[in-house]
């Protein structure tokens, strides 16, 4: 009976509701107070930042986003917002212990509340962060970035150039009001060792988004004249570790590692390698140690340019001996060796005049033979001569004999028409006019 009445009772509740409509804050009223029951501890959740923003209160506004991995399609959305006090305790703990700053498009692992406001709407509290999960994801992208690289074959070809002797001209990439530029230039150009050190600043800013940007662009212009450099100097120092994400960034760690001169970085950290450290021909802690590097290897190589210079000293008298002792053994060798060679000169001298000897008897005896001949020849050519002459003045005689003119002289007659032989009476017509052609004259008749 009890259950019954209270059926009724739910329907009628719920008949009242249907007729009488509910506000939009009491329904957002009712929808915060049902998420604070069913969501009111504290949650870790994973996402990427976005729109990471604070205001003049040190209060932080952002943006919660999720993508497909696949796609890369959004699929989830939140808004957040980190309270002034515990923001001032959070961000420098991330910042100094991943070396990273707290901006958009970093994937982080923070500790929330569920909260919803009637007018604000849906959001997260952040009370906590685990600046761990940053720094596997940061290393997960390095490690893909290297990865990149090596299947690309690039990854250690910097490392692999020679590095060039001496190391006096030297290309820096760093912003000019850094202290570590300064401290770099003092320690290279008054060092104790006297080295003379040709040096050209590249600007370029080496901290927040325009870091890959600017650094590349420096690297372009020192490529433009590269035959006045020996090495590339890349150097941060006096900057926050947390602006050291714009050296590890794909672009940057390509135009490095393929660079055709060897690039030495000091970026100022001691705790992790950037990308582009890794890439480098030489990683060094800081600008000043960049500058000890260099005066080391002026160093070497100033000692091995002593080491030889010593080792002519002491060498140049021992060649000089040598040499003097080969330079007499020539000269005694000589007396002996012209003789030699004027031996076999006149042996090739007596060789090439038997040869024309033997050549000018062979050549004598030819044109003997040839005068022999000559008389029986004429002889034959005269005779040929005769019989053709012979054969020629009968043949002279037969066309005189069948000429037109010796046929006149014996009575015959040409008649023509229209100045044309006529050979056949046929062709001739009555009233035709032909001319006869005698021995002594012509004479024309009209055909009848």
């Amino acid at each position: 009976m009890e259950s019954i009445q209270n059926r009724a009772g739910d329907e009628k509740q719920v008949n009242m509701m249907e007729n009488e409509a509910m506000s939009l804050y009491e329904l957002n009223s009712l929808v915060r107070r049902g998420l604070h029951s069913i969501l009111p501890d504290e949650y870790w959740i994973q996402a990427e930042l976005s729109d990471v923003r604070s205001n003049y209160s040190g209060h932080c506004y952002l943006e919660f986003v999720q993508k497909d991995p696949k796609s890369n399609a959004l699929i989830a959305k939140a808004r957040g917002v980190i309270w002034s006090s515990v923001f001032m305790r959070l961000r420098p703990y991330f910042e100094q212990e991943t070396g990273q700053a707290f901006v958009s498009g970093i994937k982080v692992m923070v500790k929330v509340t569920v909260d919803f406001h009637e007018l604000y709407g849906f959001s997260l509290t952040v009370v906590d962060i685990d600046p761990a999960y940053t720094i596997g994801d940061m290393a997960r992208r390095r490690k893909e970035i290297l990865k990149r690289l090596d299947e690309e074959g690039i990854l250690t070809m910097n490392k692999e150039l020679e590095m060039p002797e001496p190391l006096q001209r030297i290309a820096v990439i760093s912003s000019a009001t850094a202290a570590g530029y300064g401290d770099f230039c003092n320690q290279l150009h008054s060092n104790k060792f006297g080295f003379v050190f040709y040096t050209k600043l590249f600007p370029a800013i080496m901290q927040g988004d325009r870091v890959e940007e600017t650094i590349i662009s420096s690297l372009e212009r020192i490529y433009s004249e590269i035959d006045n450099w020996d090495v590339v100097v890349i150097i941060r120092g006096g900057g926050a570790t947390s602006d050291l994400s714009g050296f590890d960034t794909y672009d940057l760690a390509a135009h490095c590692a393929q660079f055709p001169l060897p690039i030495i970085t000091g970026i100022g950290h001691e705790r992790d390698d950037t990308v582009i450290d890794m890439v480098s021909h030489t990683r060094v802690k800081t600008p000043t140690a960049a500058a000890e590097y260099i005066i080391g290897m002026m160093l070497q190589t100033a000692s091995r340019l002593d080491d030889l210079s010593e080792r002519l000293r002491s060498e140049i008298p021992v060649i000089l001996s040598s040499e003097s002792e080969r330079l007499n053994r020539l000269v005694a060798r000589i007396p002996l060796v012209v003789q030699s060679r004027l031996q076999r000169e006149n042996m090739r001298c007596e060789r090439m005049y038997s040869r024309l000897v033997m050549l000018w008897q062979k050549r004598f005896l030819v044109e003997q033979h040839r005068l022999d001949v000559y008389p029986r020849l004429l002889m034959y050519v005269r005779s040929v001569m005769e019989k053709e002459t012979h054969k020629i003045d009968l043949m002279e005689r037969i066309l005189k004999s069948a000429s037109p003119e010796q046929l006149l002289k014996r009575g015959y007659s040409i008649t023509l028409l229209n100045g044309k032989s006529v050979r056949d009476v046929s062709k001739i017509k009555s009233g035709d006019e032909v001319e006869t052609v005698l021995a002594t004259g012509k004479f024309k008749s009209i055909v009848k």
